[in-house]
Parts: structure tokens; C-alpha cells; sequence
């Protein structure tokens, strides 16, 4: 496919396998650009796949950042329309604690207002009985239109709708450096990183949706991009303790958000400055832990009876405030940076900041850009169109569609690989078939295999066999796989490896090394 690649000139070319380029591939596919999509490694790997999946109603911004509110529930409805699927609407909490002043309560509900966010001041007798979990200490409730989303889900309808509105989308394909004649872009070199093959790709346009490595890629372009590598620790627990999402009514700071997703809990987040070379190997600390398990327990006292499944971090990629050494006073909204406007450096666009909740918009600014410098009218449709579920019955659903889906091989529907998320043997082996997955961590984001209370403990042996059978590798190829699968969840293990989560990795240890032998494979297992 590469070669294909090669001989094509796009009209734009994006960099950045997150929800914002996916986002952007597909509005520009659907205004009829030929389109590009290239990213390093694997979809979702960046921030995207790495946060707590709230459901932004804006209201943790609308006191200190209106416009940035305003826009997370604008998004917030019409996500909840185009991509039904991807959302689960069950409100949230902003509760006031006594340590708390209760004068912010008014604050907040008062700017929810000014931001167009429906929030209702109720008596924390009402908190305590929609919210069983919530601290019966509380001295006051605001009650908002929060949820929680899907971010795998939705990075997956995303780029199926972008390839079938006609975009090329490439994994694993590494932008190299950035290809100019003058001051004029032309297009990128890109290494396949898998098979080491170097080659160049013409581009009216190349959009830098990189997220926090946009600021070395544009470093390529020879322009720069100021920003503020935001580290982000959270924690999953292996219960859905909270029905509602629960905020801490106060200034934004560590561990003060529950959010409900599926059937676990995720508590966020901290808020520290690291270097742009540590981006790409993130670990939580033990004061991290502490830090959130502390402030955490302060709403919801029974997290601290109850298990941890992992803890994980992302990095957030805001634009820099030299001033503010955590990154919480940093805007969460949208920059998008016309470079040959602000350096002279023409068909090179950089979209960033914002967050998972606004990649629609953040696209659509974008997009727009680049439809006003190649003088293509068509208007945006992406707030209008559904995007398509992955997950549809319908038997008559286009082939790409129905590939990786539950519906295939319904012979299969009833027999799980993975309890924990309900994934069929049947979506197992037709992610597998159609090459969506070479690897069981490919498997794991598409299906979310791996990512239930057992941390794969059964699904992902299961699915190693799958990967021989159907995927036609042979037992060392998917031992290592197998290998590099359980290695790279024990990384999210073992900074909560204490009490029941240390026994069940010593249970996972015994099935994988003990009965297994996966020790005499590569890896960190």
C-alpha cells in the first residue's frame, strides 16, 4: 500500500492518529478532499486513549474558563446526537465538602449560566440518594450534564467514516521530516516503522495534529509551537462504585473527579510539568497514587476499601504558559495556528489544545482552514451526520462496517472470549481477519479485550490461540505477543500491586509463567 501511497498527491496530508486526527480526516474526507491520515504508531496511543473519559458538560472550566465551557456543551449535545453509541448519559455531581467554602457553589452555578450549561443548585439530601456513594459528609450538590464517552469507541466510528468517505489512513508510518520548497510545504517523508521502508508523500497541505509531538514536528516545519507537556496520572478500580460522575466543588485540582465507565471507576487526575522526552514512556509514581487515593476517598470514602485494577497517565498538550507550573490556570481551549499567517510558511496548518470532548470542533476549524486555502466551499455536516456504530445488528450495514463488529459470525454471538466486555469470539476473529489487529494490544483497543476488571487475565490467552488460528502466526510469534501484551499491562499493575491486587498478580503470574511458561519468551511478563 505504501507504494500506492507514494504515487498519490493528497490535498491534505494529517499527522496524528488521535480523536483529532481522525476527527479532521473525516470532515476533510467528507467535504471531498483526498486525504491522508498518517500515524506513528497505533490509533489512540497518545492522550486520547490515555484519560478519564468524562462526557464535558464545561462545567469544571465555566469559573476560570467560560469560553472553553461554553464550548464542552455545545459538544457535549451534539455528541450526544451523533454518536449515541460512544456515550453514557448519567449526569454528574460537583459536591461541596465542610473544608469547603461553600461561597464557590454560587460561583459555579452562577458562571454555568453565563456558559449556557443547565445546572441546578439541590439539597444534599437529594445528592445522597441519587448518589448512594457520594460522602455523606457533603455540605452542598450542583448537579450538571455530565456522562462519560468512549474514546477507543469513538476514535474507531471516526475512521471508518473517514475511509468510507474515501481517505487513506496508515499505521505505524512515522513522519520523518517535513518536505518544503521555500517557504512552502509540499509534503512529508515517512518511515513505515514496522518494515523500515522510507518514502516521500506529496500534500497541498500537511495538518499537525499531533497532539503534544506536534511541537516537534513543527520543529521539522522549521516554525515553532510553545507548549506545555501536562502530565496527567489516574486510576481505574476494579468497581463501578459512583452512578454519576462526582466533582469536587472547588478550585481544579488532584484527584477531585469520579467518572462511571462501564463497569469500573476512574479517578483523575493529577496535573504536573514534565519534559517532551518523557512523553513517550509515561509511569505513575507512588505520590501520585497517594496523592489521588487521598484526595479521591474525600469523595467517595469507599474507594479506599476497593480494588485498584491499574494505574495510567497521559500527557496533555497545552499550549505553554510560562508562569503556571502545573498546567492548571493553561486554557483548555482550541489553538488553531495558521502558519504561513503568524510565520510565513505556507500549507502547513497546527491544531491542538482543546480536548477529547471538542476534537469535533477542534476539526472543523481545521478543516475549514484548509477548505478556505484550496477555495473549496462545502460546509462542515459532521455536527449533522451519525457517525456509524461499530457495533451495529444491522444486517445490511456496509462490509466495512460489519468488519470487526458483533454481528459477524453470529454463530459466535453467545461465546465470549472476554467476560468482562462482553467481546464474542465472532468480533475476535473478525477484527483478527481483516487485519484491524496483528497484535493482541492492536485487539485490545479495538474491541477493548484486556481492559475489564481481570486486566486479560483469560481473554488474553484465549485470544493469543486466536491470533495462531485465525491470524496465521505461529506459537513463538504469538508467545511473544502474548509476552510484550501482559508486559505492558503490569506496567499499569504494579504501582498499585498491594493487598488484592498484589494476590491476583501473583494468581496472573502462576497461569502465565507457572502453567504457560511465558518466561522463555521476550518480555516483561
Amino acid at each position: 500500500m505504501s507504494n500506492n501511497i507514494a504515487k498519490k498527491e493528497y490535498d491534505v496530508i494529517i499527522v496524528g492518529g488521535g480523536i483529532t486526527g481522525v476527527g479532521t480526516a473525516r470532515d476533510c474526507a467528507m467535504r471531498g478532499l483526498k486525504t491522508l491520515l498518517l500515524e506513528r504508531s497505533d490509533f489512540a496511543t497518545g492522550a486520547t486513549g490515555r484519560n478519564h473519559g468524562l462526557l464535558h458538560s464545561g462545567a469544571r472550566y465555566a469559573v476560570n474558563d467560560s469560553a472553553s465551557a461554553a464550548e464542552c456543551i455545545r459538544e457535549n449535545m451534539i455528541l450526544r446526537r451523533i454518536a449515541s453509541h460512544c456515550v453514557e448519559e448519567h449526569d454528574g455531581l460537583f459536591i461541596s465538602l465542610p473544608e469547603d467554602d461553600l461561597g464557590y457553589q454560587t460561583q459555579l452555578y452562577e458562571a454555568c449560566h453565563r456558559a449556557g450549561i443547565p445546572a441546578d443548585i439541590i439539597d444534599p439530601e437529594e445528592a445522597k440518594r441519587i448518589e448512594p456513594a457520594v460522602n455523606p459528609a457533603l455540605t452542598g450538590a450542583v448537579r450538571v450534564p455530565d456522562g462519560s464517552v468512549d474514546p477507543f469507541r469513538l476514535v474507531r466510528a471516526n475512521e471508518l467514516d473517514a475511509r468510507l468517505h474515501g481517505a487513506d489512513i496508515l499505521t505505524y508510518h512515522e513522519v520523518t521530516d517535513i518536505v518544503r520548497r521555500g517557504s512552502r510545504v509540499e509534503g512529508v517523508k515517512v518511515r513505515n516503522t514496522q518494515s523500515g521502508e522510507e518514502f516521500a508523500v506529496r500534500g497541498s497541505i500537511v495538518v499537525n495534529a499531533a497532539g503534544i509531538w506536534g511541537m516537534l514536528l513543527a520543529q521539522m516545519a522549521g516554525v515553532e509551537v510553545k507548549m506545555f507537556p501536562s502530565k496527567g496520572a489516574l486510576l481505574i478500580f476494579a468497581n463501578r462504585v459512583n452512578k454519576m460522575v462526582i466533582n469536587r466543588c472547588h478550585k481544579a485540582s488532584n484527584g477531585d473527579i469520579l467518572v462511571p465507565d462501564g463497569n469500573v471507576t476512574i479517578l483523575g487526575s493529577t496535573s504536573d510539568r514534565v519534559s517532551i522526552g518523557e512523553c513517550d514512556d509515561m509511569h505513575v509514581t507512588p505520590k501520585e497514587i497517594e496523592t489521588l487515593m487521598r484526595e479521591g476517598t474525600k469523595l467517595v470514602p469507599l474507594l479506599a476499601s476497593t480494588r485498584m485494577l491499574r494505574a495510567y497517565a497521559g500527557v496533555r498538550p497545552l499550549v505553554a504558559a510560562d508562569d503556571d507550573a502545573s498546567g492548571r490556570g493553561i486554557s483548555r481551549g482550541i489553538v488553531c495556528i495558521d502558519h504561513e499567517e503568524r510565520d510565513g510558511l505556507q500549507g502547513f496548518i497546527t491544531i491542538t489544545g482543546g480536548k477529547l470532548m471538542t476534537y469535533r470542533l477542534m476539526a472543523e476549524m481545521a478543516t475549514d482552514l484548509v477548505c478556505a486555502k484550496l477555495h473549496v466551499a462545502r460546509k462542515c455536516e459532521t455536527a449533522m451526520i451519525i457517525l456509524p456504530d461499530i457495533d451495529s445488528k444491522a444486517d445490511d450495514a456496509p462490509a466495512p462496517l460489519r468488519r470487526g463488529s458483533r454481528t459477524v459470525a453470529l454463530r459466535d454471538e453467545k461465546m465470549y472470549v472476554c467476560e468482562c466486555h462482553k467481546v464474542t469470539l465472532g468480533e475476535i476473529r473478525d477484527t483478527i481477519a481483516s487485519g484491524q489487529a496483528e497484535t493482541l494490544t492492536q485487539l485490545r483497543r479495538r474491541t477493548r479485550m484486556g481492559m475489564g476488571k481481570c486486566a486479560g487475565r483469560f481473554c488474553a490467552l484465549r485470544s493469543a490461540r486466536l491470533m495462531c488460528s485465525v491470524g496465521k502466526k505461529d506459537a513463538a510469534q504469538s508467545g511473544r505477543d502474548l509476552a510484550d501484551f501482559i508486559g505492558e499491562r503490569w506496567k499499569g499493575i504494579y504501582p498499585v500491586g498491594w493487598g488484592t491486587t498484589l494476590a491476583d498478580g501473583q494468581y496472573m503470574t502462576s497461569v502465565y509463567q507457572g502453567l504457560c511458561g511465558l518466561d522463555q519468551f521476550s518480555g516483561d511478563a
